[in-house]
């Protein structure tokens, strides 16, 4: 099975120039923790609500800063056409709940979730890459 089967397609998005505020409420509206950073056309970023919060506010950013002072930029992503089992190990490996979905000319194209894998994906790979994340993130991950 590959991950363009299970992703989540057209995610909501944010550009790096739009303020704090407004990605707050898109993720709240959405009722998501993490959207993806664009630019022409391009996936240049992530923003979670933890980088608002815990970076931003370090950082004295207020509600009127833009999205491009708070966001992560190395950013970890998979392909449309990898095999979900592929991606899994990456999700375990990495310590993280969510990869941005980039076609091969790297636009992107979709979201996928630990919890879209889970759903899916029927087998050990899953429960060891839950216990991972579970175990370096602690329970409230």
């Amino acid at each position: 099975m590959h991950i363009h089967q299970i992703m989540t397609p057209e995610p909501a998005t944010v550009t790096p120039e739009r303020t704090l505020q407004a990605a707050a409420e898109i993720m709240k509206t959405s009722d998501i923790g993490m959207l993806p950073v664009g630019e022409d056309d391009r996936l240049v970023g992530t923003l979670t609500d933890r980088d608002i919060v815990v970076r931003g506010l370090e950082m004295g950013l207020g509600p009127d800063s833009t999205v491009r002072e708070a966001m992560t930029t190395n950013v970890l992503y998979c392909f449309d056409d990898e095999e979900v089992s592929a991606v899994t190990q990456s999700l375990g490996a990495e310590q993280v709940r969510r990869l941005p979905v980039v076609n091969r000319e790297k636009r992107l194209v979709g979201l996928v979730s630990l919890g879209d894998v889970a759903l899916q994906e029927e087998s050990r790979a899953t429960g060891q890459t839950l216990r991972d994340i579970v175990e370096e993130n602690g329970p409230s991950g």
